[in-house]
């Protein structure tokens, strides 16, 4: 029975074969493909949404559904404010506030409608800013998160012109939508500045305008095939908008990695003495192979992200495999054929030589010993210090990730916008002039309650009331006010079908330490007679949120370490490798959780223009977490397969291993820094977006990716490799002869034979 090594060979020697024979109907193939993906997957966005950060089966999503059921309510509202110099009872802003009413009383899609002008004299003050210039009007919006920005947007943008005395602002249900459109405007400019600064930076990593298209070319393959994919998922399930921008990412990062390393194993070839087709055949045998396992590891470690119940990390899940399936796919099937039909006019266009004739300099290049190179000769000062390099680069890492200890989870709010955008606005007027903020109220179910229970009820209301920075519960018998009733309700309550509602307003801060105790304080008031209770509102939304991730955060890791460890082990025949890559992997993402932390929930850099919350939203560091341990096995790959190769040319000593750290790192060390340097410029566009965690996503990335790929896998790997020497190879004799059946990396021997066959 062939090895899995012999039967992934075989197909890379075909396509290889049928490269030579045929590329230019492989690339004709490949372009007639992008432009159907194109047409398909291009209105992709309209069909995407915003939400997905909430768990379907969590408290907070049961209560909404109560709520929904049963009141006609909704746990999220549009929040208008109308505000006036003239002040709330002028006739212009009462004027305004009535049609705005009108228009909401009309849609089939508001419900719980509420203002400053129609509710009870005593709600009046809640809903009026401390200035008494503005009010506040409130609806409930039918319909889930994934429905809410289209709503909100249709009713905003059904509102009367505003009076030129008077400014309306929209926002609560609203920031979806906003973000959703802000979103697609960043992803126009991302692309407007990744494409060009990448095709300069890859025409002089690649060395010729013809090879820099190359990668471009792969990258819009894998974008756009993607692009159609998340589209025809759309048709089935909810998805992210946000996985747009990680598609264009990684999309453009993977197409450089990918190419490159298969181009650079070319020319390798070439410079060997290997003509054209034979080192064509000999890189996809070896290049390619490491092409296919790097993209299957990174796009298993990806799906994990389906375990989580919000859709939001999950669509990340959908972008990812795709985007790595068709960046590998594409990568090992046009890259041979473009090869194949530049031949010699592959380093046409070289503008470094152009460069360097324009200043006088030779061109010509030079040939000398690989252990006169660069990376040869630090990767053995690095090995002949490597407890000194070990120590200070673990203990420098850990120091930049100390920040993480301190991390607080948040909920992303109107916040992660721009000062200009209407929602954001609407946010910090209310946080700013309202003495109670209706997006820090909390909503209370109770889902079964006896005919007799009203007493209950009250009683329930009161010790509700006396929890600190409550400042009002409104339940069906009335308002109640550090236990005592002042009046009719202030707030929506209501009690029907033995279910009953109470809305308990608070004047704590959202998302700050006095919100998670008081909320902790209002889940440890027994329910009325005892009974169960369910809280619901942006507060519980937080808690559940990162629930929801915490809770199953153990399965997802469980499920990347148990991938990453049969895969490397596949590779290299070694049990000691896998969980040395393993800490590797998590060492490299401290000073990227550092950064994090002390960037963007701690504010300083001023935190790269955006609002510092004192918080961070609990699923980015999850969703960089799959994405960046991803792409860093993507570099272990790369370079532990070209060390086995020369391990398996050399004998079995401890010098023996130093000596195929070294060459192999002298082979990869240039590829896998250009890569990482190509690859940082992808996701450091992401910065240009003035959402704040699409913007965390980038800086996030780009730290990972940078660290990785050279504190990590230049240093410390080879490093840690000259302290375990022998041993970095071990197996158990069972594992060996396992290996030996199905391991997927190449032997020399299997690799020279290939060669022979393919020229007979």
């Amino acid at each position: 029975m062939p090895s899995a090594a012999a039967r992934t060979g075989g197909t890379l020697h075909r396509i290889a074969l049928a490269a030579i024979a045929a590329p230019r109907r492989i690339l004709a193939a490949a372009a007639l493909l992008m432009v159907a993906s194109a047409i398909f997957g291009s209105p992709v966005a309209e069909v995407l949404s915003a939400g997905g950060f909430t768990d379907p089966a969590s408290e907070s999503a049961r209560a909404a559904n109560i709520l929904a059921s049963k009141f006609d309510q909704s746990d999220l509202a549009l929040l208008i404010t109308v505000t006036a110099d003239a002040g709330v009872n002028s006739p212009a802003a009462t004027q305004t506030a009535a049609d705005i009413l009108a228009v909401l009383k009309n849609s089939p899609d508001a419900v719980g409608v509420t203002s400053r002008w129609t509710a009870p004299e005593a709600a009046a003050p809640a809903l009026t800013s401390t200035d008494g210039k503005t009010g506040v009007i409130m609806a409930g919006l039918r319909g889930g998160d994934a429905k809410y920005p289209k709503i909100a947007r249709e009713i905003v943008d059904r509102f009367p012109p505003e009076r030129s005395s008077v400014v309306v602002r929209a926002g609560g249900a609203l920031t979806y939508s906003e973000v959703d459109e802000q979103t697609k405007r960043d992803l126009v400019s991302m692309e407007s500045i990744a494409i060009p600064v990448s095709f300069v930076a890859l025409v002089w990593v690649f060395g010729g305008v013809l090879t820099a298209a190359l990668p471009m070319m792969i990258g819009m393959f894998a974008i756009l095939g993607s692009l159609a994919v998340l589209r025809l998922i759309a048709l089935f399930t909810d998805v992210s908008v946000y996985a747009i921008n990680l598609t264009v990412a990684m999309g453009l990062a993977l197409a450089v990695d990918y190419s490159l390393l298969i181009v650079s194993r070319y020319r390798d070839e070439i410079a060997d003495g290997a003509t054209p087709n034979r080192a064509l055949v000999c890189a996809m045998s070896t290049a390619g192979r490491t092409v296919v396992f790097s993209a299957l590891t990174v796009a298993l470690s990806m799906s994990a992200l389906v375990l989580f119940p919000n859709y939001y990390l999950r669509s990340f899940a959908y972008a990812g495999v795709a985007v790595v399936v068709l960046a590998a796919t594409a990568a090992i099937v046009i890259t041979p054929a473009a090869i194949a039909l530049l031949g010699r006019r592959l380093d046409a266009l070289d503008v470094r030589r152009l460069i360097g004739r324009a200043v006088r300099r030779s061109t010509t290049p030079t040939m000398r010993p690989i252990e006169r190179s660069f990376w040869y000769r630090t990767a053995h000062f690095v090995m002949n210090h490597a407890v000194a390099v070990s120590v200070t680069l673990i203990a420098v890492l850990l120091l930049l990730g100390a920040p993480f200890l301190g991390v607080k989870w948040g909920f992303p709010d109107d916040r992660v916008l721009p000062a200009t955008a209407s929602s954001r606005q609407v946010g910090d007027l209310l946080r700013e002039k309202f003495v109670v903020n209706p997006m820090s109220n909390v909503t209370v179910v109770i889902p079964e309650m006896s005919p007799d229970s009203n007493r209950e009820l009250g009683t329930y209301a009161a010790q509700l009331s006396q929890v600190p920075h409550v400042s009002a519960v409104s339940s069906p018998s009335g308002t109640f006010v550090a236990g005592h009733l002042t009046g009719p309700p202030t707030a929506p309550t209501g009690l029907a079908d033995g279910t009953a509602f109470l809305t308990i307003q608070s004047n704590a801060v959202l998302y700050s330490d006095a919100s998670t105790s008081q909320l902790r304080a209002l889940h440890a008031v027994p329910g009325p007679a005892g009974r169960p209770v369910l809280f619901t509102g942006l507060p519980q939304n937080n808690v559940d949120s990162v629930a929801s991730i915490t809770s199953r955060l153990p399965l997802v890791l469980g499920v990347i370490v148990v991938i990453t460890f049969a895969v490397l082990f596949l590779i290299t025949g070694s049990v000691v490798l896998p969980p040395k890559a393993l800490v590797l992997n998590v060492l490299s993402l401290t000073a990227t959780f550092g950064a994090l932390v002390w960037v963007f929930q701690d504010g300083h850099l001023g935190a790269l223009g955006t609002t510092a919350t004192g918080t961070l939203v609990a699923n980015l560091p999850v969703l960089m977490f799959c994405i960046a341990f991803g792409l860093s096995m993507d570099y272990e790959v790369f370079l532990l397969s070209r060390i086995r190769e020369f391990w398996l040319l050399r004998g079995n000593t401890s010098q023996d291993s130093d000596e195929s750290v070294a060459l192999g790192l002298a082979r990869t060390g240039r590829v896998v820094t250009a890569a990482a340097l190509l690859m940082t410029i992808s996701f450091a566009a992401l910065l240009t977006s003035q959402v704040t965690f699409v913007k965390m996503l980038g800086l996030g990335l780009a730290i990972a990716v940078l660290v990785d790929a050279t504190i990590v896998r230049m240093l410390l790997l080879p490093a840690l490799m000259r302290l375990l020497g022998r041993i970095n190879w071990w197996a158990p004799a069972p594992l060996t002869r396992l290996h030996q059946r199905i391991g997927l990396a190449e032997g020399p021997d299997r690799m020279e034979r290939g060669q022979t066959q393919e020229l007979s």
